[in-house]
């Protein structure tokens, strides 16, 4: 069956950020710190909620003080402005497109993060599978269904590429996408399911044509 889109993981894998200062993370450490206990789905409600700092401060309940989401807003701030394409994004991208082939964004993220991102990429995707508007995380089905659904095309037409081995190779084989995971750091190849470099894309992409 061949190719018909290329899914792309955001953080990690197309972009990186330079100076990280986690603030949902720091959110939910001042909370706890103030008497909430930390929930095991805090990082998932985050991210599967079109919400900002301040209405997960609200959604996960406990107290922290305005001073203190001051500070982390721009925490926040400071985080997305050191966001940075990788080098292998742009011509990668650019070479899909004059070849036809869709291009979507599926990624596990908070909602201030999506618009920056887009406005770094050379091209509009074609569809944008945030978390935050599927309602769901990878790898659960339900985010790679709505990929699917927002791009138009079944599973097996559909190759997807991401650096976290369960949200963007496993959770979506099992979907039945052709999920590969992206290990920048390999010093060789590790396997046929690994690529190093995004630009590996079309080379998947000739093998399966």
């Amino acid at each position: 069956m061949a190719i018909k889109a290329v899914a792309f993981d955001v953080f990690g894998t197309l972009v990186h950020i330079e100076r990280p200062t986690r603030p949902f993370r720091k959110l939910v450490r001042l909370l706890h710190e103030a008497g909430r206990p930390r929930q095991r789905d805090d990082g998932v409600r985050a991210m599967s909620n079109p919400i900002d700092l301040r209405q997960a401060a609200s959604l996960f309940g406990g107290v922290v003080s305005d001073a203190d989401l001051n500070a982390l807003e721009a925490e926040l701030r400071e985080e997305i402005q050191s966001i940075s394409l990788f080098a292998d994004a742009t011509p990668t991208l650019l070479a899909l497109r004059k070849r036809g082939i869709k291009v979507a964004l599926c990624s596990n993220l908070a909602a201030p993060y999506g618009p920056p991102v887009l406005d770094l990429l050379p091209i509009r995707p074609d569809f944008c599978a945030w978390s935050y508007e599927a309602g769901a995380v990878k790898p659960q089905a339900e985010i790679y269904q709505y990929l699917c659904d927002g791009i138009a095309c079944r599973p097996d037409e559909v190759l997807m590429i991401g650096d976290t081995i369960e949200a963007d190779m496993i959770g979506p084989r099992k979907f039945g996408i052709h999920g590969y995971h992206l290990d920048r750091h390999a010093a060789t190849s590790k396997s046929a399911d690994s690529v190093q470099s995004l630009s590996d894309v079309l080379t998947l992409m000739a093998a399966r044509h």
